[in-house]
């Protein structure tokens, strides 16, 4: 499995309106069907160009899924986040292959 992590600096001056209109981004991201879930995440850091930063985590099914979702569908979801905040909002982007998870298990 893939995580197409996304990290967002926010500029303060914009960060209510984002955190709806991300609310609402995410869900559209997940529609294109090529991730079974999302954790969105505040990164717990002070930064020094201030704002603030968030980490959204999309699991991918496959690594042929996230390359459709790149072919068919990030270049306009991107654009609709640059259309709105445009210099207030700073993003970047990295893949993660899981290797293994592990979980306590208490039985």
């Amino acid at each position: 499995m893939i995580i197409y992590n996304v990290t967002v600096n926010i500029d303060d001056s914009v960060h209510d309106e984002w955190l709806i209109w991300i609310k609402e981004h995410i869900p559209k991201v997940l529609s294109t069907g090529k991730f079974d879930r999302a954790t969105f995440s505040k990164v717990m850091v002070e930064e020094d160009m201030g704002g603030q930063t968030y980490s959204i985590q999309y699991r991918s099914y496959s690594r042929k899924a996230l390359d459709l979702y790149y072919a068919e569908d990030a270049e306009a979801l991107r654009q609709e986040g640059l259309k709105k905040f445009a210099d207030k909002m700073l993003a970047f982007r990295t893949e993660l292959e899981i290797v293994d998870e592990y979980a306590v298990n208490f039985k």
